[in-house]
């Protein structure tokens, strides 16, 4: 019984998407409201009345007593207005008890014969939300089977394979990071040899033992002076205050050669076609070629002697430092290139 109950009451509450108790709820305290307003306007009407027009002169007049009169004459009658008070409020008192046992009466009248749904019809209604609404049918689920086990348990073996691929490939890539960071860094030794490199006429003996790193493309004048030099610990508190302006000419010149490639390639496309209306040349591609190589070798010649002609010397002297991190750098590429070293060196010389 309690669970048919439960299900009409869950029925109808999403027909009407409210409870039936709510609706009777309502209705009660809307009567109960109704019946304050009238207490309230009552109680206001009776204490506006002179008291006299209530019947309190008429009720003297039998008792044979003489009221007490004011300054204009007027009678006071100082019980009216508690008599009037007590009178309201037991008058509210009755009629909120009565309203109270009559919309008890028609609860339970509601609740029986007007919002009730017969329990041998809760099965079969259908309400207008569940119009054409197709249902998965539970029993039409493939189960469980041989089959699908291992096909779940290979897809598990697989990302187990491809995560211990991908750990292993960070491995490789971090020990990768950790060399090239080691290749850019400068060495402790470095910045003392540079310091006595004026007067040292030994340097060279101990520069066998140097490691063959590239940190002269960021520790030595020139890379200061193009502001790619790494900060040193001497001039860390000056240059926390121009941190922003460090790599100020890198980025300078980064940002002015980002800005040129839109008209390059603008520039690109307007010289493809003309490309293609050149004559091809009878002695084939290997011809224009070496011809090419050799008029733009002639072209760094004649801009190099200019240079010199103009600068009177051949440029600034390279550090001690820089010459044997080419060389060192040079050897680690003749001895992974093995024989061949030799021949490009003597082709290098002529």
């Amino acid at each position: 019984m309690a669970s048919s109950k439960q299900a009409e009451t869950a029925l109808l509450t999403e027909h009407f998407r409210y409870t039936p108790l709510t609706l009777i709820d309502q209705i009660i305290n809307m009567i109960n409201e109704l019946i304050n307003r009238a207490i309230d306007g009552l109680e206001q009407g009776l204490l506006g009345t002179a008291p006299a027009e209530l019947g309190y002169a008429a009720k003297a007049a039998a008792e044979n007593t003489i009221p007490d009169t004011d300054g204009e004459g007027n009678l006071l009658f100082p019980e009216a207005r508690q008599e009037i008070e007590e009178g309201v409020y037991k008058l509210e008192t009755l009629l909120e008890a009565t309203v109270d046992k009559n919309f008890d009466k028609l609860e339970i009248y509601v609740l029986r014969n007007i919002l009730t749904v017969p329990p041998d019809l809760v099965p079969w209604v259908r309400l207008a939300h569940y119009q054409d609404l197709i249902l998965p049918d539970t029993k039409s689920t493939p189960s469980v089977t041989p089959e699908s086990i291992q096909i779940l348990r290979r897809k598990v073996q697989e990302t187990q394979k491809l995560n211990t691929a991908l750990l292993a490939e960070k491995a490789r890539n971090d020990a990768l990071l950790t060399q090239l960071r080691s290749l850019v860094s400068a060495p402790p030794d470095m910045k003392t040899e540079r310091a006595n490199s004026a007067g040292d006429n030994n340097t060279t003996a101990g520069a066998s033992n140097t490691p063959n790193t590239l940190s002269f493309l960021t520790s030595t004048a020139s890379a200061k002076s193009l502001g790619v030099a790494f900060p040193t610990t001497t001039t860390t508190a000056s240059a926390a205050s121009t941190n922003g302006n460090r790599h100020g000419p890198l980025r300078t010149n980064t940002a002015f050669t980002l800005s040129q490639l839109p008209a390059l390639r603008t520039l690109l496309e307007s010289l493809r076609p003309k490309i293609a209306t050149l004559p091809v040349p009878q002695s084939g591609a290997l011809d224009w070629s070496k011809d090419a190589a050799r008029e733009r070798r002639e072209y760094v010649e004649v801009q190099t002697r200019r240079l010199l002609e103009r600068r009177g010397g051949a440029g600034r002297r390279a550090g001690p430092e820089e010459v044997r991190a080419m060389e060192g750098i040079a050897g680690v590429l003749g001895g992974r290139d093995g024989g061949s070293g030799d021949g490009e060196g003597d082709a290098m010389e002529e």
